[in-house]
């Protein structure tokens, strides 16, 4: 009779029950009811790992007087929400909402502006626990990671799923913050099932169930199925990844095109995506919120000169250069517009980004009244093929050799000691 490992996430008990007893509900050793148990828990060891409301956590973990209260992290009433607490969400209040209607949703919840250095390094300590256990950590964002555990049983003395339950109390215990795990076998199915049991959740996809699991699922969980590709298999009948399996692979990629392989693929659980660290950067943004709605080419012009700005530095930083640069506007209706255009030589001035941009806002300030502007650089290469002097113009050379000497100031000296240009008062 074959038997399902469980662990304990409290006190990493490890132990084994028949497949045909009772599902276990408690821990034998501390009583703990946070169990996980299934029948390849020790056969998988592709993981994602995700921060519980991260931004908002952390504010929680600085201000103990916060913990059962709602807490918004974003803007002001303008803005959207960045980050909302579970208390919070349980009033509807969800990330990128705008911050009026979560106020109306949640009128008692305490707002805080962002602090992203605070959060950037909680995320970095959060990184380096991940990569205390296994080099292949592929970071998504500040909070959430890919990990590949393949092979690192002897060395932590156990199987990944036991691994990741000790860096998750790891995480919480020096770190401050809750996180949830998926485990499976692959990074789609992972990512899947870090979502299934938040905050403080476990789940597993094994490959023997995979299949079943997916088929009820909605369409729109598969990687890279949006709004769009999700009407368009609505129209055509498929609502359901269960619809998708039915699907032969020529035909979904005669009616969706590339995308139409991995319909069928994922559809059925298969993800050979490896995990990969240190993935290249492929774009570098900043954007802003306004306190009053704008319509004007020269006032938004006049915001958009100190996000080129932060772009820019933040390109010399990461030893980047972009070479297409892209305009974001929200509208007054939360009609969000993107226009890019690629540039000559790749660049990290602030002056080539904003005189990029500038037709671009002229083109869509038609009267309109926006709400958010940004900016960003993408296409990015090495900083060496960057901003070459022109021969028949030292506007350029110049250009570049102010940059960075202001650059090399503000390095040393710290960010806004040196006010330039168009910033200027």
């Amino acid at each position: 009779m074959s038997e399902i490992p469980y662990i304990c996430r409290d006190c990493l008990a490890t132990f084994d029950e028949p497949e045909d007893a009772a599902p276990v509900r408690r821990c034998g050793e501390c009583g703990s009811p946070r169990i996980i148990g299934h029948p390849e828990l020790h056969d998988l060891s592709m993981a994602h790992i995700d921060c519980d409301a991260f931004y908002a956590s952390v504010e929680k973990r600085d201000n103990p007087a916060l913990t059962n209260k709602p807490v918004i992290v974003g803007g002001g009433r303008r803005g959207v929400v960045a980050a909302a607490c579970y208390v919070a969400r349980l009033y509807g209040v969800r990330s990128a909402m705008p911050m009026f209607k979560a106020l109306q949703a949640c009128p008692d919840a305490v707002v805080i502006r962002p602090d992203m250095a605070k959060y950037r390094e909680a995320g970095m300590q959060i990184r380096e626990l991940m990569r205390s256990v296994t080099p292949l950590v592929q970071p998504l964002s500040i909070d959430e990671a890919f990990l590949d555990l393949t092979g690192t049983e002897t060395l932590h003395h156990g199987s990944p799923a036991l691994t990741l339950a000790r860096l998750v109390l790891r995480i919480e215990g020096e770190a401050g913050v809750t996180a949830s795990i998926g485990l499976s076998y692959n990074k789609f199915l992972a990512k899947i099932a870090s979502d299934l049991n938040k905050p403080k959740g476990f789940a597993v996809i094994g490959r023997e169930q995979a299949l079943a699991f997916l088929a009820p699922q909605k369409v729109g969980i598969l990687w890279g199925v949006g709004k769009s590709l999700q009407s368009k298999l609505r129209r055509d009948g498929i609502t359901t990844i269960g619809q998708l399996q039915q699907r032969e692979e020529p035909d979904l990629v005669a009616r969706y095109g590339s995308i139409g392989s991995r319909l069928y693929h994922f559809s059925r659980g298969e993800d050979d995506r490896k995990v990969t660290p240190n993935s290249p950067t492929k774009s570098i943004s900043a954007e802003t919120t306004f306190g009053v709605d704008m319509a004007e080419a020269s006032e938004l012009a006049e915001r958009v000169w100190p996000l080129c700005q932060k772009v820019a530095d933040r390109l010399v930083t990461k030893r980047l250069a972009g070479q297409t640069v892209t305009l974001k506007l929200k509208s007054a209706d939360f009609q969000i517009i993107t226009r890019s255009r690629r540039i000559r030589e790749p660049t990290q001035r602030a002056e080539a980004l904003y005189q990029t941009a500038l037709p671009l806002i002229e083109r869509e300030a038609d009267g309109r009244l926006f709400r958010l502007i940004g900016i960003g650089a993408a296409d990015l290469t090495d900083p060496h093929e960057a901003d070459l002097p022109d021969l028949f113009s030292t506007d350029t050379l110049d250009g570049n050799k102010t940059e960075k000497a202001l650059h090399a100031v503000e390095e040393k000296l710290g960010k806004g000691v040196v006010r330039r240009g168009r910033h200027a008062t």
